[in-house]
Parts: C-alpha cells; sequence; structure tokens
C-alpha cells in the first residue's frame, strides 16, 4: 500500500501544479471530467458524489463554487423536486478543453510511458477490479440513464 500511496502522492503532485495553471483545483477538474462524459454533461447531485467519493454536502460546495464561476449550473428534475443535476456550462467545456492537453501529456509523460502495452493492460484491469470492489458506486449514473430522476 506504501508504494500505491506514494504513486498517487507523486502524479497528483504533478496533476495539482498543473490544475493550478489553469485555476482549477483537482476536484474542480473531476467534477468537470465526470461531467463532460456523461451523457448529456449532466449527473445527479448523488451520483455525481457517489462517483467522486465526495459526501452530499461537499458536492454541493464544489459545485455552488464552480457554479458561481460560470462553469456549472443546476437543472432541476422535472419528475422529482429533491433531485437536481449538474451540468457542464460552455464555460465549463472550454476551461477543460484549455487544461485537458496539458493533463494528457502529464498522463502519458508519467503514467502509460512508463509502461509497456502488456503491462499498461494488466494493471488498468487490475485497477478496475480493485476499483469495483472498494468503490462500486465510482461509475454511478454514467451508463444506461433512462431519464428517470
Amino acid at each position: 500500500m506504501g508504494l500505491v500511496m506514494e504513486v498517487h502522492a507523486g502524479l497528483a503532485a504533478r496533476f495539482a501544479a498543473q490544475f493550478e495553471e489553469h485555476d482549477l483545483s483537482s476536484v474542480e477538474f473531476e467534477v468537470l471530467m465526470r461531467l463532460a462524459r456523461s451523457p448529456q454533461h449532466e449527473l445527479r447531485m448523488t451520483d455525481l458524489a457517489a462517483q467522486t467519493s465526495l459526501s452530499t454536502s461537499g458536492v454541493t460546495r464544489v459545485v455552488d463554487r464552480m457554479e458561481r464561476d460560470g462553469l456549472l449550473c443546476r437543472r432541476a428534475c422535472p419528475s422529482d423536486r429533491r433531485s437536481a443535476y449538474a451540468v457542464v456550462t460552455e464555460s465549463g467545456m472550454t476551461r477543460l478543453g484549455e487544461t485537458l492537453p496539458g493533463h494528457i501529456q502529464l498522463i502519458q509523460d508519467w503514467f502509460i510511458g512508463q509502461l509497456d502495452s502488456a503491462a499498461l493492460e494488466n494493471l488498468l484491469d487490475s485497477l478496475r477490479v480493485v476499483r469495483d470492489a472498494v468503490h462500486p458506486g465510482a461509475t454511478a449514473g454514467s451508463a444506461g440513464m433512462s431519464g428517470d430522476c
């Protein structure tokens, strides 16, 4: 586990510095990424909390801040007044588009580029198994969305 923590810390430090260049925190980048790759660029707030391992109040605070910055907006669920969607705005997609090239380059340099293709495939398969065991909500709301709230 020490090795996993050391790898995480090293990558997180490199990513955080690059995100800061684009006036984003690591959490804000993760929220933008998860919403941008979701159908209609939106997720229910509860699904966003599950995917990010933030509490519902933590997601509310992040979404509030990002909404003030014009990166996200909320959309009420028409069939359940208790539910709301977080939705990426055009400005949020632009910021993400500006941030992604540098982020992808860091991933290439410090992760993908460190392993041959077989080692990378084995590592990713293994990480998915562990992720699904310890964080089963990591993909909540991403696939098979019926439009129901």
